[in-house]
């Protein structure tokens, strides 16, 4: 048996033949560029149809696509709002697939956490684990939660959106939009607390001050940060505090037994996980923090696309 993998993101679609054993057996790959509405969902099928149509010549048509969406997923009505998507807001997809590829192949979608965690529990860091947490930091922070080996969804499809965790006080306006955690720690977050940090620092004169500070990216704080950068080194002291008191409180909510940083920001701060279990064993329960493993993910780019593909296999 094999399924086709869709690992939808905000600028790509990224698709696979997975068989059921978990080996990629062949790739595809797609820029959004521009797309927005039905445009990306065409390039979904296209993305699709293109994999059908190579197994189909060598006899082993997929019968299963598993699609995974950066955003939320509503079950109940198999709709996407994904915000970096013009006219995501309440999408149709699971209908738009299921329509135009017809009642042989199970379509099944749901959201780039659900997928990331059910990836690195089955071909990744944390393999074979039952109670697990993907933390994914990148553009933006979210979480995908894994209970007794069952994605936790919540009741309106929005568990695990942990930028939004309230991490500091008093509440500001800048975390409207985003969120407290994800203002601070996520990728974005990293420059915004460098470029609040340069407004306050004038007599400072580094690296970072090099260039328009709108300009500043994730990677030259990282490299300042190598450099012993007075501004760097504060950035992202902040950034393991907030890190390590969101693994405290995820530890002690949920009790895991591993929790796997993935995500484009780690990367570069998987060098930084040693200070994070210190930060969050100030903060956490002593007993589940002395339990728990943090891990770096193994699959990388690709735990979109074994959780796709993990979806397909079991039809959830």
């Amino acid at each position: 048996m094999t399924v086709i993998a869709i690992d939808l993101g905000g600028t790509k679609v990224a698709s696979a033949v997975v068989s059921e054993a978990g080996d990629i057996v062949a790739r595809g790959y797609a820029l959004l560029g521009d797309r927005g509405g039905a445009d990306v969902a065409r390039l979904v099928l296209d993305q699709v149809r293109s994999l059908l149509d190579d197994q189909s010549a060598g006899g082993a048509r997929p019968d299963a696509v598993g699609v995974t969406v950066p955003g939320i997923y509503r079950a109940d009505r198999g709709t996407v709002w994904a915000p970096n998507i013009p006219g995501w807001a309440d999408y149709p997809l699971l209908d738009e697939l299921r329509n135009a590829l017809g009642p042989n192949i199970r379509v099944t979608v749901d959201s780039d956490r659900a997928a990331y965690i059910l990836g690195e529990t089955w071909r990744g860091a944390a393999a074979g684990v039952r109670d697990a947490i993907f933390l994914a930091v990148g553009t933006g922070i979210g979480a995908g939660i894994l209970v007794d080996g069952r994605v936790l969804r919540g009741h309106a499809d929005i568990a695990g959106a942990i930028g939004w965790l309230a991490l500091d006080r008093p509440f500001l306006s800048r975390y409207v939009s985003c969120g407290c955690f994800e203002y601070h720690a996520s990728g974005p977050g990293l420059t915004n607390v460098a470029r609040d940090l340069l407004a306050a620092t004038p007599e400072y004169h580094g690296d970072l001050r090099r260039g328009p500070a709108n300009a500043l990216t994730t990677s030259r704080v990282f490299d300042a940060f190598d450099l012993g950068d007075p501004i760097a080194v504060r950035v992202l002291d902040d950034a393991i505090q907030f890190w390590g008191m969101a693994v405290a409180n995820l530890v002690s909510l949920f009790n895991p037994e591993t929790i796997v940083f993935g995500g484009g920001v780690f990367g570069p701060a998987v060098r930084l996980l040693d200070r994070i279990r210190v930060e969050a064993e100030r903060w956490a329960q002593p007993i589940s923090m002395r339990q728990v493993r943090l891990v770096a993910s193994t699959l990388a780019g690709d735990a979109g696309l074994y959780g796709a593909a993990r979806l397909a296999i079991q039809g959830e």
